[in-house]
């Protein structure tokens, strides 16, 4: 049964959506069968996947108003190698519908709940926010993952997500655990970026992954052709780091199988 891990992160511009397209691809490629959940209105993970949002006949709004069944919905993004359960604008329109609704912040899990045998990993891009549709991320999830830039800010802003997980597990999903913190556009020649990243291993400890992403110009080129960067370009910096990540998610897991070689 997969594993739902909730990308999120209340400040943006951490990488977030480029953490679920890049993982996801990875985790594929080491023959994982992997469903990215798109969960922000504005659709940067369905488009980043090579799949149109504004093409969709149905979407992630769909499925949260119950208007179709995830395997209605869910695509295989040929592109990326992973299924895709995509979003578009009209996320917004299910937010407001559900407002009233009694179990509202439990939809995504019971939807999920429907597929999760068909899949070892299951990544959930969340808005940028504290919306209804982070909150159903975040009671669907078994585990978050946390990626940040290693600035004070982002320190600042990581208490805030802490606080909000924590209410979370008092509320609506007490099993919510970290899975882990993960450095992105990470420069080792910048002081505080050593700093900060001193200080994260200090009190996060061994949930802070030892592979870090760096700035790299094809991370940012990717989005724009539709495809993960272990498909633009598998030799660059950033496809070689998310591989890693996703080799290290593995091994933390303790899973039984034996990863092959990687086909790109």
């Amino acid at each position: 049964m997969a594993r739902v891990i909730a990308v999120t992160n209340q400040k943006g511009g951490v990488g977030k959506t480029t953490t679920c397209v890049n993982l996801a691809a990875s985790l594929a490629a080491t023959k994982r069968r992997v469903l990215l959940v798109d969960m922000d209105p504005q659709g940067n993970a369905t488009m980043g996947s090579g799949v149109d949002k504004n093409s969709l006949e149905l979407s992630g709004y769909d499925v949260l108003t119950k208007r179709a069944t995830p395997a209605e919905v869910i695509v295989h993004a040929e592109a990326s190698g992973f299924d895709l359960l995509p979003a578009n604008g009209d996320l917004t329109a299910a937010e407001v519908e559900l407002m009233n609704e009694i179990g509202r912040e439990h939809r995504l899990r019971l939807t999920l709940n429907t597929v999760r045998e068909n899949y070892d990993y299951i990544l959930i891009d969340c808005p940028p926010s504290l919306s209804l549709l982070t909150v159903n991320a975040l009671s669907a999830a078994d585990s978050v993952l946390i990626p940040m830039q290693c600035e004070y800010y982002a320190l600042e802003g990581l208490a805030a997500l802490m606080n909000t997980v924590q209410q979370i597990q008092e509320t609506v999903n007490p099993n919510l655990e970290i899975e882990g913190i993960l450095r992105t556009m990470y420069d080792p020649r910048n002081s505080l970026t050593l700093d900060v990243s001193g200080q994260l291993s200090e009190y996060f400890g061994d949930k802070v992954y030892r592979a870090v992403i760096p700035r790299n110009v094809r991370l940012a080129e990717a989005p724009s052709y539709g495809m993960p960067a272990l498909k633009y370009d598998r030799v660059s910096k950033g496809a070689v780091a998310y591989l890693a990540l996703a080799g290290e998610m593995v091994r933390r897991h303790g899973s039984k199988k034996t990863s092959p070689a990687v086909a790109v």
